[in-house]
């Protein structure tokens, strides 16, 4: 699959997959699986639910894949948009409907369920190994607590490690705008941790 090229060109890759190239298709949702999984993962704290709105995400990719302008952004940054867009809708539909516990649910099954992302490193100790997984659960919490707009922004800047221009066409506000959710969410986790500690305490 044109290993030896060392840029996809993307525009190409999109425009075979709307002539019905099943490889361009595969190709695709290999690249970008892990950047989709990972927003909607740490969006809704829950594995399964994560990969259904993945699933979600690559159907709706796929029927838009007209709409992509290069000369209007890169491909991960449209792919990056989309995959907000539905998670945003997804959330303000499940809002009502879901009892925060279910945050919690799926976090046994986590490693086996997501490949990526892996909490546990080979080199660390069981009890290393628990409290780094202990600590992961812990931020995904208060994570989860976080109010939307600011989580949306320190996940796409922290976790998925976009630049503030790109998260500005993502979420379509001004770049001081960015910068000043991401301060607000950072301050905000920053609080819902330390209370979780003193609670544990």
């Amino acid at each position: 699959m044109e290993a030896g090229k060392l840029e996809t060109d993307w525009s190409q890759v999109v425009r075979r997959c709307m002539d019905g190239d099943s490889g361009a298709w595969a190709e695709m949702v290999r690249t970008h699986h892990k950047r989709v999984y990972g927003l909607c993962f740490r969006f809704t704290g829950n594995a399964a639910d994560a990969e259904d709105l993945t699933q979600d995400v690559f159907l709706k990719i796929y029927s838009n894949l007209a709409s992509f302008d290069a000369m209007r952004g890169s491909l991960p940054v449209w792919i990056t948009t989309m995959t907000r867009n539905l998670l945003v809708d997804n959330f303000r539909r499940t809002r009502n409907q879901r009892a925060t516990s279910s945050l919690d649910d799926g976090w046994d099954q986590t490693e086996e369920l997501r490949p990526i992302d892996r909490l546990t490193d080979p080199g660390l100790s069981p009890h290393e190994s628990a409290a780094k997984k202990e600590l992961a659960k812990m931020v995904q919490g208060a994570l989860a607590r976080v109010s939307v707009e600011l989580r949306e922004a320190l996940i796409l800047r922290d976790l998925q490690d976009m630049d503030y221009k790109e998260i500005a066409v993502v979420l379509s506000i001004p770049e001081g705008t960015v910068k000043s959710r991401i301060s607000r969410g950072r301050a905000e986790l920053a609080r819902l941790l330390e209370r979780n500690k003193r609670e544990v305490m």
